[in-house]
C-alpha cells in the first residue's frame, strides 16, 4: 500500500491511498500519524472510498514526524567525505538528530539558508515507526517498521564543517529542509526486493538539471533498517511516526563525497537548480533550489570575562 498526504486546491490537508494517478482520500481529519499512533493503517484501504485525481494536488510529507534520527549507514559515503575511516563508525550506526519542523514535500521548492554558499543534496531512504518499542532486538524491530520513503537530507556544508569544528552539529547545517515523499510504502510492499542477507535491494538515483550525479543500491548499507531501529530503542522509546534515516548512498549520493574524491567539476547548488532522486519501489522526489535570505548578522563571541562573584574562589 502506498500513503499520501496531500494539500487540496481550497488548503485543507487530507491524506489517503494512491492508487497509480489516483487518491482514495480517508475521512476528513484523519492522519497518517494518527493511523499509525491507533494501529490501523493496515485497514487505511477498506476506509478510503473518496477517489481523487492526484494531479493538480501539492505532497506533504505522507507523515508528520515527532522526530527524525538520521544515520550514516554507507561506508563508501564516509570514505568520500572523510577518507580514512574512524573505527569508531564500524562499531555502532550512529546518528544524529535533525528538524521535524523543517520537512517539505516532494515537489517543494527549497531556500538556500540564510549564509550558505555550498549547498548540497544527500540521496536517502528512511524507515518510519509504525509500533513503539524499547530495547528491541533486530528481529523485533522489524515488526515496528510500518514503510518506508525517500529522504533528501540538504546540506549546508560550509555551515556544517564549521559546527562540527567545535564538536557538536550538525545544527544550521542541516535544519532548514529535509525532503520527504513523495509516499509512504508499507513495508510488506517491498518485502520483494530484500535480498539473501537481510537488506532492501532499491536502485537509487539522483540528478541536478537532468544530469545522473551518483546512483547505488540500498542493499549497500552496512546495517540494516532493523539493527538502525535496534540501536535506536536502546536505553529508549521509538515511537509512531519516527522517521530514521538511512543515511547518504555512496557513488555520488551527495556533492561532498564526489568533492572530497576530488571531483572539481560540480559545482554547490544554486538557485534554479532541480534535484532528482528516485529509489525503486518508492517513487521520485524534485525539488528546485530557490534563493533564501541574508542572515541577520550575529556578533563573534566575546572574550571570557574575567570578573568573579565577590568571595569566589580566584
Amino acid at each position: 500500500m502506498r500513503v499520501a498526504t496531500v494539500e487540496e486546491p481550497d488548503g485543507t490537508i487530507r491524506c489517503g491511498v494512491v492508487d497509480g494517478e489516483t487518491l482514495w482520500r480517508l475521512p476528513a481529519g484523519t492522519t497518517v500519524l494518527d493511523l499509525l499512533r491507533t494501529g490501523t493503517l493496515s485497514a487505511a484501504q477498506a476506509d478510503a472510498n473518496d477517489p481523487v485525481p492526484l494531479e493538480g494536488r501539492r505532497l506533504l510529507p505522507p507523515v508528520e514526524a515527532p522526530s527524525v534520527r538520521d544515520f550514516i549507514a554507507f561506508e563508501e559515503h564516509v570514505e568520500g567525505i572523510a577518507g580514512a575511516i574512524d573505527e569508531a563508525w564500524y562499531a555502532a550506526p550512529t546518528f544524529y538528530f535533525t528538524n521535524p519542523y523543517a520537512l517539505v514535500g516532494a515537489n517543494d521548492d527549497v531556500a538556500v539558508p540564510p549564509g550558505c554558499a555550498r549547498l548540497d543534496f544527500e540521496l536517502e531512504v528512511a524507515a518510519v515507526i509504525g509500533t513503539a518499542g524499547s530495547e528491541l532486538s533486530p528481529e523485533q524491530a522489524r515488526d515496528h517498521i510500518a514503510g518506508y520513503t525517500i529522504l533528501n537530507d540538504w546540506s549546508a556544508r560550509d555551515l556544517q564543517f564549521r559546527e562540527m569544528a567545535v564538536r557538536l552539529g550538525p545544527c544550521k547545517g542541516k535544519d532548514f529542509a529535509t525532503t520527504l515523499g513523495p509516499v509512504l510504502v508499507t513495508a510488506d510492499e517491498l518485502e520483494p526486493y530484500r535480498d539473501d542477507n537481510g537488506f532492501l535491494s532499491l536502485g537509487m538515483t539522483v540528478s541536478v538539471n537532468g544530469a545522473e550525479i551518483g546512483s547505488d543500491l540500498l542493499s549497500n548499507m552496512s546495517w540494516p533498517f532493523e539493527d538502525l531501529v535496534a540501536y535506536a530503542s536502546r536505553g529508549t522509546t521509538v515511537r509512531p511516526g519516527d522517521v530514521l534515516g538511512s543515511g547518504t548512498c555512496g557513488n555520488g549520493g551527495c556533492l561532498a563525497e564526489l568533492w572530497g574524491r576530488g571531483r572539481d567539476d560540480l559545482p554547490p547548488l544554486k538557485p534554479g537548480d532541480v534535484v532528482e532522486m528516485t529509489v525503486e519501489g518508492i517513487g521520485t522526489i524534485r525539488n528546485t533550489v530557490v534563493a533564501g535570505r541574508d542572515p541577520h548578522p550575529i556578533r563573534p563571541a566575546r572574550s571570557r570575562p574575567r570578573t568573579r562573584p565577590a568571595g569566589a574562589p580566584a
